[in-house]
């Protein structure tokens, strides 16, 4: 019997369509963490209404999805499994205890977060000690262009991922101190380079500063951010520098636990 090659054998594609528009669903909802609406997503993604609704009242039946009103947003739980298919599963658990430390230290609520996608995401975060604080949930998507961890992260991203980011964020202004484009991000982010924390100026919420620094791995590759965030009357922008070096000490004795070993020349240090 004559053997037949492989390369004569017809390659089959199989899909499932409701899979493909539930993928297709995620990757739209996690460009949005405001939430949208069925009727938002249908004719975005150009959609049968019928098939979305479908999709997103199953999805948020299996928890993946929070439906509020009308309108419907990624879980934590669709979070957590994506970090943990980036490998990053046991930063919260290799930070947690410097993360309390730097709270003790300062008093304000301290959280630890990482890129996903063109956003950010809290993985862990720790009361402050105050009788009024900052509460952040975990699973918080944030912005990356108007908050610290974001821009602790993006500036020591390599210059092909960070620019990549950068080209899909669309800038929209919610305080008169929000960075609005790119060139005056860029510019930011030199300042994050040079003096190793990044600062959010009230540039998302009014009445509320944050002071940031990245965490990196053995590779000098920034895998996260912590951060100390507390109101302006508490939290001056006269002691951004002093907070900021404390947040920097911090941020690498966490870097250490991932092998990191600053060097003279990395500008990282």
């Amino acid at each position: 019997m004559s053997k037949i090659s492989t390369n004569t054998i017809e390659k089959k594609h199989y899909s499932v369509p409701n899979l493909i528009r539930a993928l297709k669903i995620f990757e739209f909802l996690s460009n949005h963490p405001e939430s949208c609406t069925m009727t938002m997503i249908a004719e975005k993604l150009d959609f049968p209404k019928n098939s979305v609704f479908r999709i997103l009242k199953t999805l948020t039946q299996q928890g993946y999805l929070v439906e509020s009103g009308k309108s419907y947003q990624l879980s934590t739980k669709f979070l957590a499994l994506g970090h943990a298919a980036l490998g990053d599963a046991n930063l919260s658990e290799k930070s947690i205890d410097i993360m309390r430390e730097l709270r003790d230290t300062v008093k304000e609520t301290t959280a630890l977060g990482t890129i996903n996608g063109t956003q950010g995401v809290v993985l862990e975060a720790v009361l402050g000690t105050h009788p009024v604080n900052f509460m952040i949930q975990v699973g918080h998507v944030f912005q990356l262009y108007t908050s610290g961890p974001g821009k602790a992260m993006l500036a020591f991203l390599p210059d092909e991922e960070r620019n990549r980011i950068l080209e899909q964020i669309a800038f929209r202004r919610f305080t008169k101190r929000t960075i609005t484009n790119k060139k005056a991000l860029l510019k930011e982010l030199d300042g994050v380079l040079e003096k190793g924390y990044a600062i959010d100026r009230a540039e998302k919420v009014e009445g509320l500063h944050c002071v940031s620094a990245p965490v990196f791995n053995h590779r000098k590759y920034p895998i996260a951010a912590i951060w100390i965030t507390g109101p302006v009357d508490r939290f001056p922008a006269s002691d951004f520098d002093r907070q900021g070096k404390i947040v920097l000490e911090y941020a690498m004795r966490i870097s250490e636990r991932f092998g990191y070993q600053p060097d003279i020349g990395n500008r990282s240090t």
